[in-house]
């Protein structure tokens, strides 16, 4: 049998620090991850037309026809969880990191496989908690199509695929000062109207 493959936008998400987060409250955390999957990641998900491909334990991925939907849904999942907790100390907040990559996956009902799925889970490893990476496929693809600017934080080398990939980081919007000197990881996403839609 032939094997289902086609172009999609990949979001891979996780909780950074989750194993600390268990380690200090393992139902307490389990039930405030489930609350935010339930009540802002998976409505944004289906509010930009992408699916939930599956869940991960402390994270999640999920596939998108349109790149630009699948950006604005990572920008805006962010932005949502600023908002949260507001009574929960910052160590203990669960905040999420995500990678966006463009790519030719293999397709099955529960899952999606191949290098596009690999370098989206390697971008998310390389953003800081609250922060988005995504490739240079994808930067190419919404440069002109999105108010948010990106920060190049260069090639990287990335485990189990052969060629370095370039990453970028989402700073906010375009019109917003970006400090050349920052940290060349991907910024929490600014509190603020910065990923707020005119």
């Amino acid at each position: 049998m032939s094997q289902t493959r086609r172009l999609a936008a990949i979001i891979a998400a996780d909780v950074a620090g989750y194993s600390r987060l268990m380690g200090a409250d393992e139902e307490g955390t389990h039930q405030r991850l489930q609350a935010h999957l339930r009540e802002l990641v998976n409505l944004k998900i289906s509010e930009h037309r992408g699916r939930v491909v599956k869940n991960t334990g402390d994270g999640l991925l999920a596939e998108f026809a349109s790149v630009v939907d699948a950006v604005r849904c990572a920008a805006e999942i962010q932005r949502g969880m600023i908002d949260r907790e507001p009574d929960v100390p910052e160590e203990r907040r669960i905040r999420f990191r995500i990678g966006v990559n463009l790519g030719d996956v293999i397709v099955e009902e529960h899952d999606i496989f191949g290098d596009g799925v690999n370098v989206a889970a390697r971008l998310e490893a390389l953003a800081e908690p609250g922060g988005i990476c995504v490739s240079g496929t994808v930067r190419d693809q919404v440069r002109d199509k999105l108010p948010y600017a990106l920060d190049d934080m260069g090639e990287q080398s990335v485990k189990n695929i052969a060629r370095p990939v370039r990453v970028y980081a989402l700073r906010g919007r375009r019109d917003r000062h970006v400090d050349p000197a920052a940290p060349r990881r991907a910024a929490p996403v600014d509190r603020g109207p910065a990923l707020r839609q005119s």
